[in-house]
């Protein structure tokens, strides 16, 4: 079974190693206003547990969690007990959930009582990476918010190892990956305008971590093509990727996921 043990590349210059793929968590919390063409049904405890242990198995140690995933934060607390150590952890700031609608805050007292949240749900005492989760208005956000300057002082707290944005637009990417350690776009086979900040990340040695990469599902292409495959073509041979979070909670479309990335990265290795 081809794994990602081996294939860990440096999240930017943070000093932490991650997976090429991450496994994001969406759908342990939240089946209400997603972007997916199937229905799907929230996995119970032992299903969650199974997923995240044929992750580790697997090699994955990315994770991709957020306050607006519904309950996916409280319930990873709980299921990553006495693993911290295996695990990588993203997760956001800046969108809640509640009540099936989605609200913004991005003010610096948010931002803290959201941080201090993530990590009492957690169950941990830092988490690796935190993200803004924007709206869509980039610059507004970084430049007027103060959102960016209470993640920095939480980094100097040690709450947080790294922090940076995942936002819609080139010119709020380019400008969160100044100011911060990464930044997460959508980058796939069918939306590839914000390529300009993985060219940034490339030449500049910031974490990039690509959303969407198969499109939420949604990647198609010729009969005989395979998806997954022509998308991690498509991500991994630009050097400025760092890694794809993928939010599947199918086994084996986890499995084929892995042993596809891992057939791609291997060869430009």
């Amino acid at each position: 079974m081809k794994t990602l043990h081996d294939l860990h590349r440096p999240l930017g210059s943070l000093g932490i190693n991650v997976s090429p793929i991450g496994l994001g968590t969406v759908k342990l919390g939240r089946d209400q206003g997603v972007k997916y063409p199937n229905g799907f049904t929230i996995p119970d405890d032992n299903e969650a547990h199974m997923l995240l242990k044929l992750a580790r198995d697997l090699g994955i140690n990315l994770i991709d969690t957020a306050p607006a995933y519904g309950s996916s934060e409280a319930r990873l607390g709980p299921l990553l007990r006495g693993q911290r150590q295996d695990w990588v952890i993203v997760s956001k700031v800046g969108e809640e959930f509640e009540a099936g609608r989605s609200s913004h805050d991005f003010s610096p007292a948010h931002t803290r009582l959201s941080v201090e949240r993530s990590l009492m749900r957690l169950e941990t005492d830092f988490i690796d990476l935190v993200l803004v989760h924007s709206d869509g208005n980039d610059l507004a956000i970084l430049n007027e918010s103060g959102v960016y300057q209470a993640l920095a002082e939480l980094k100097r707290e040690g709450k947080i190892r790294g922090f940076g944005f995942s936002g819609k637009t080139v010119e709020g990417g380019l400008q969160a990956l100044q100011e911060g350690d990464c930044a997460m776009v959508t980058y796939n086979l069918n939306e590839q305008h914000e390529r300009p900040v993985l060219d940034y990340a490339a030449t500049h040695g910031k974490a990039l971590l690509i959303k969407k990469a198969l499109a939420s599902g949604h990647a198609c292409l010729s009969p005989g093509v395979d998806p997954v495959e022509a998308s991690f073509q498509l991500l991994f041979k630009h050097p400025g990727v760092t890694g794809a979070i993928v939010g599947t909670i199918n086994p084996l479309h986890l499995a084929h996921n892995v042993a596809t990335a891992a057939a791609v990265i291997r060869p430009q290795t």
